[in-house]
């Protein structure tokens, strides 16, 4: 049985935006794209709930790929039981960063199979029906709602966006093809949960269209 339905596109932009590398582990250094993990977390801020699950399939580059560099202040402490002084812990930090992104997402709404919501969290409702959710969904990015401001890789880059109707009448994507080597796909939670996981695919990006392969694929490699 197919638990996934009706695709959506959002349009997404912002100022700057950082999808971190995990290879560099002092200074951010971005992905040339956004990750289908941010993208995916752009879709949940709009709507989330524990029966459903966001699987991003394409996403368009529509402005050109711009870098800068930035220095930024960091905390160099975890938040503890003790006080962190900020002033003794604070670092500076080189990033290199994107600017003026603008990114089209495509997504399907997947519905999470009954026996792996967890129902000490979650109380299903019979009202809670499948159209109903894409209705929800369909309604709130619409009016530009959302549970939480969406942002682009880090907190501070938020991120504007919109729902588009007809993807087909939009600008078209940037010309440019380019392979990206490997790419973080997202974190393993179902097979990981103690200690989720990075899955990688090989991105490749087409006439500024990169295709998503699904989840269960080969190509998603753990």
């Amino acid at each position: 049985m197919n638990n996934r339905h009706e695709g959506f596109c959002l349009e997404v932009w912002g100022d700057y935006a950082c999808f971190t590398r995990p290879e560099f582990k002092v200074e951010r250094v971005s992905y040339d794209v956004i990750t289908p993990s941010a993208a995916r977390a752009i879709f949940e801020s709009i709507f989330w709930k524990p029966a459903i699950r966001w699987i991003i399939t394409r996403i368009d580059v529509i402005n050109p790929i711009k870098w800068v560099n930035i220095r930024r202040n960091e905390v160099g402490a975890l938040a503890g039981k003790n006080p962190i002084m900020i002033e003794e812990k604070r670092q500076q930090k080189n990033s290199v960063i994107l600017k003026d992104v603008r990114y089209r997402i495509w997504a399907e709404m997947e519905f999470v199979p009954s026996h792996e919501i967890e129902r000490d969290s979650y109380e299903g409702r019979d009202d809670e029906t499948p159209g109903k959710y894409l209705a929800m969904f369909e309604r709130r990015a619409g009016k530009g709602q959302c549970f939480n401001q969406p942002y682009l890789g880090c907190r501070e880059f938020s991120a504007s966006f919109r729902l588009i109707d007809n993807p087909g009448d939009s600008v078209a994507p940037i010309t440019e093809t380019k392979d990206m080597q490997y790419m973080l796909y997202d974190m393993d939670f179902k097979n990981c949960i103690d200690k989720p996981k990075p899955m990688f695919f090989r991105a490749n990006m087409i006439n500024g269209t990169i295709r998503i392969p699904s989840p269960d694929s080969n190509e998603i490699l753990r």
